[in-house]
């Protein structure tokens, strides 16, 4: 080994060298598995300008089982296989990204020079033919266990030489040969290969002229089957589809059309960067600068179903499919896809399909939430307006930075977008699932802590470990998240029939009489089981001790309607002092967004208990806040009026607003609950408002249009006597 001394340091120089094994490790690491390495090896046909690609598995007499692919595409030239194809890691593609052939042009996607790395974890040998136009065909030999025998990298060769046969390509292409396989190839592994070749290519590409098949094992020729995707996938219930421009600002779409027929519903809408920041600043989430998002823009397109029973029959007798292969076929794509200049970057394995976290957001959010088997979903990126979002090495996930966390924020609150005229359409059709003459205190009947208190003392007695602890405390978890999301729908469900306040009462007692057990049980568990060694009875810990606080602040939220039925009301407020409370509790998110508020400089006493009026107010306040981020910075205006009515006997309060205002369509529905536009909303806050002003004797009013033409409500209370 040659080494160097610096006469002027004393140092000594050693150069690096890398073993060839390296080349099996690389591999075997940065390819997440065989099904990513045969993705990776099409998208380089992709790259080669290739219309068709075939997969193939074969069997030889002499070598076996081996795997086939073969393509159309551009092949290579003497030079690009000793100067790019020879070097692994290879910036050739990240230096040209663009690719032309003729007339046509494409964006490389295979730019990390990692396709070579591919085929050593797919196989211990490599026969390549391949040809460029008007160039001789070549025939390439790699040996990859040779090359992780060998002491050196010096020792390692690729060897090629003119092919002595004839050539099997009309103009030109590559036909890859990997024998000595090192995986097995079953059924499901064939299964889940169909599902990432199906989702190679983005929808929004308009890429017609790129066709894969695939042989499976033991298959002839009539077996080969082209990869695409059923019908029924292109015609989903709910959909949502857009862009998000260059500052992080939200332009979407949203279409509900029912699986058997009848009116549908379309919307259109805009979201702004700043009404995201101010979603995601409230969770405690906000790292970004709120004036702009740095993303760069891009296109996107969600599709949503309910995958009920009910649902999945609809299904079936419309697209003429079984009903076991409905949630097969969605499986097979569920999830948000992300295309980078119309090829996919992530995610390609089905551990990575839910790299947004929309399953854990179901469980941490109060709502009724999508999860990821119900969605299909597909963002078009491109290299050139979004260079901060880059997949990871393995193709596994978005590789963390502020463009990324910014774009994940952007995608959660389109997620939300699409939930809630879901919501709104789900509850227009009466799709309450559950049996509304249920008694409330059966919600949990099936979840008893004392007794998963008893099983995990005893699991303590015997000596068990942590790990028999977990299913317990993931039974519990799912059991609460379901009993929240029922309760979710009863309360809508009830609240057309019967007194909104009186149900509130029962739940309320009933969520909180429960949390209480449910909190102590995950002490005890915690306290016995919760070593930071033992990361899984953690980690279940924490999902359950979620599921507890979602439904405590469900509770919160119907506190002020269920509270009052313990007061006499003695109490009055000053309404003017309160709605000075009410916005100084708001002033950053309004000093933020410049609004300008203006408040009456009277003094009026009305009957009404001060922390109600408050709950009034701030609904009201909060909705208008946010609304009006979506208007220009000079343009926001708040403004509050007091008219006295009923030969002042009562007061009539107006909150005026200059935002967006309310929809024609909505009008009617704005005090529904469940009805929200607001990501991340339950659709209960005007619901609640105008629940607390009928116990006082008053109405709510929506006003449209409004006053200052955005969003004009008013509400009227009794006066001090």
């Amino acid at each position: 080994m040659a080494k160097a001394t610096s006469e002027d340091t004393g140092f000594v120089a050693v150069p690096f060298r890398m073993h060839p094994r390296v080349l099996a490790a690389l591999g075997a690491d940065l390819v997440t598995n065989d099904v990513v390495a045969i993705i990776e090896l099409v998208k380089n046909s992709y790259d080669a300008f290739a219309t068709r690609v075939d997969v193939r598995f074969l069997s030889d007499p002499e070598q076996g089982d081996f795997l086939e692919i073969e393509d159309d595409g551009t092949g290579m030239t003497q030079e690009v296989i000793e100067d790019v194809w020879c070097m692994v890691a290879t910036p050739f593609k990240a230096e040209n990204p663009i690719a032309t052939s003729g007339r046509k042009v494409r964006r490389v996607v295979g730019e990390k020079g990692l396709g070579r790395l591919a085929v050593a974890r797919l196989g211990e040998r490599l026969h390549m033919l391949t040809q460029a136009p008007g160039s001789p065909c070549l025939e390439v030999v790699v040996d990859w266990s040779e090359l992780a025998a060998a002491q050196d990298m010096s020792a390692c060769t690729a060897n090629y030489r003119p092919y002595g046969s004839k050539t099997p390509f009309r103009r030109s292409g590559t036909r890859l040969r990997i024998f000595g396989l090192k995986e097995q190839w079953n059924s499901a592994m064939i299964c889940e290969l169909e599902e990432g070749l199906a989702r190679l290519i983005s929808p929004f590409s308009g890429v017609d002229q790129f066709r894969v098949t695939l042989l499976h094992p033991g298959g002839t020729g009539p077996d080969q089957v082209r990869i695409e995707a059923p019908d029924f996938l292109t015609k989903p219930p709910y959909a949502i589809r857009g862009k998000v421009d260059q500052k992080g600002g939200i332009s979407y779409a949203y279409q509900f059309r029912p699986i058997s027929g009848g009116s549908g519903r379309k919307e259109q809408g805009e979201l702004t960067w700043a009404q995201v920041y101010d979603e995601i600043e409230d969770q405690g989430r906000a790292h970004f600068s709120r004036d702009r998002a740095h993303c760069g823009p891009f296109s996107f397109e969600i599709r949503a179903w309910d995958l009920t029973t009910e649902a999945n029959d609809e299904v079936s007798q419309r697209f003429n499919l079984a009903k076991s292969d409905i949630r097969k076929v969605i499986r097979a794509h569920k999830g948000i896809s992300v295309y980078r200049d119309d090829v996919l970057v992530l995610p390609k394995s089905d551990r990575a399909r839910d790299w947004l976290g929309l399953d854990p957001r179901r469980i941490s959010h109060v709502g009724d939430r999508l999860s990821t088997s119900q969605v299909i979903g597909y963002v078009s990126i491109s290299a050139e307006r979004n260079p901060g979002i880059r997949d990871t090495s393995d193709r596994e996930r978005v590789a963390y930075c502020l463009e990324a966390a910014e774009f994940e924020e952007i995608m959660l609150a389109i997620v939300g977008l699409l939930e809630n005229g879901r919501d709104r359409d789900r509850i227009k059709r009466g799709s309450f699932a559950g049996t509304p003459d249920a008694p409330l205190d059966d919600l949990f009947g099936g979840i008893s802590a004392s007794e998963l208190v008893t099983e995990v003392g005893t699991l303590a007695e015997e000596g068990a470990s942590a790990a028999e602890a977990i299913p317990l405390v993931r039974n519990l978890s799912d059991s609460l998240e379901a009993v929240r999301l029922e309760i979710q729908e009863r309360f809508v469900y009830y609240s057309r029939l019967a007194t909104v306040g009186t149900i509130a009462l029962m739940l309320v007692h009933e969520i909180r009489n429960r949390t209480t057990a449910f909190g102590t049980f995950l002490e005890f568990v915690s306290d016995r089981f919760g070593s930071s060694e033992n990361y899984g009875i953690s980690e279940a810990c924490r999902r359950a001790t979620d599921a507890v606080n979602a439904l405590e602040r469900l509770a919160d939220t119907f506190s002020p309607l269920a509270s009052r039925a313990f007061r006499r009301r003695r109490r009055h407020s000053v309404l003017e002092e309160e709605i000075q409370d009410c916005l100084d509790l708001n002033d950053k998110q309004i000093a933020g967004g410049e609004i300008k508020c203006q408040v009456p400089r009277s003094e009026t006493h009305v009957a009404v208990d001060p922390a109600e009026l408050e709950a009034i107010l701030l609904n009201l306040i909060t909705n208008s806040i946010y609304w009006l981020n979506q208007t220009p910075r000079e343009e926001r205006k708040l403004e509050f009026r007091v008219v006295g009515i009923e030969g002042n006997k009562r007061v009539r309060v107006w909150v005026h607003d200059s935002g967006p205002g309310i929809r024609e369509e909505d009008v009617e529905r704005v005090f529904w609950p469940g009805v929200t536009r607001k990501p991340g909303g339950i659709g209960m806050g005007l619901t609640v408002a105008a629940e607390l002003v009928r116990e006082y004797g008053g109405t709510m009013l929506v006003k449209q249009p409004g006053t200052r033409g955005g969003a004009s409500f008013a509400f009227d209370l009794p006066l001090k006597t």
